[in-house]
């Protein structure tokens, strides 16, 4: 296992407010890994933590065996580790296309690298290739879902993380998400699944963390979670899968 990804006991605070407490996880390189917990758990303050958005007040977060939780966020994508974060927060008053580009602005200067990231995009999602020129605020909430993914491979990240991409979707674009999700998976990028849904996160994901009020309470394969009566009962209904 060549380790990606490494988080040593992470305290975050907000004020007085101890969002995450002794906070470990260790991500290989090439797994889809899933963090579930409830609304407030600390899964975003998580995420946000790892791309340099909030800074730590304790503990140690390395990438790739460099210490990053004192780095600025653009040389943390820089690094490889790109965050897709939760309601999307595209430009709507920008096209797909330069939403896109604006996603690849730490390379900009390497454009054949831009144009082979657009073209990556386009495989994933044709949807977004056909409206390119529209503007991204006339999108639907599942293309714009597909525009915020897409703008952050155009980083062309090593790290994935996806905050909560079902937020508000139709089930059926969900399953579309879900499959395409595995597909940049197998394709070699490591992806980092936040998710309240619990049963397409737990199907997904190979191994899965589980937080309740900023510490880590469960871990394991997800099969073996989707099988324990604890996260049955508190995420998936009191049904098994």
């Amino acid at each position: 296992m060549i380790k990606m990804l490494e988080i040593f006991n992470v305290n975050v605070h907000y004020g007085g407010v101890h969002a995450l407490r002794n906070i470990s996880m260790t991500i290989a390189e090439g797994e889809f890994v899933a963090i579930i917990g409830a609304n407030g758990a600390g899964k975003t303050t998580l995420l946000r933590t790892i791309s340099g958005l909030k800074r730590i007040t304790g503990g140690n977060i390395k990438f790739k065996n460099e210490e990053i939780s004192q780095i600025e966020p653009e040389r943390i994508v820089e690094l490889g580790i790109c965050h897709c974060p939760e309601h999307r927060h595209v430009w709507k008053h920008l096209t797909v296309l330069e939403n896109l580009t604006l996603g690849a602005y730490v390379h900009r200067k390497r454009r054949q690298d831009v144009a082979q990231s657009l073209d990556r995009v386009w495989k994933y999602f044709p949807k977004l290739y056909e409206r390119q020129r529209q503007l991204a605020g006339t999108l639907s909430g599942g293309e714009q879902q597909m525009l915020a993914v897409g703008r952050a491979l155009m980083g062309k990240p090593s790290l994935l993380m996806l905050d909560e991409p079902s937020l508000g979707l139709a089930p059926v674009i969900v399953q579309d998400l879900a499959r395409i999700f595995k597909q940049i998976n197998e394709d070699g990028t490591t992806i980092v699944l936040v998710e309240q849904n619990a049963n397409m996160a737990l199907r997904l994901a190979e191994r899965t963390y589980v937080i309740e009020t900023g510490s880590i309470v469960k871990e394991g394969s997800s099969e073996e979670l989707m099988n324990d009566d604890f996260i049955s009962k508190a995420y998936l209904g009191g049904l098994t899968v």
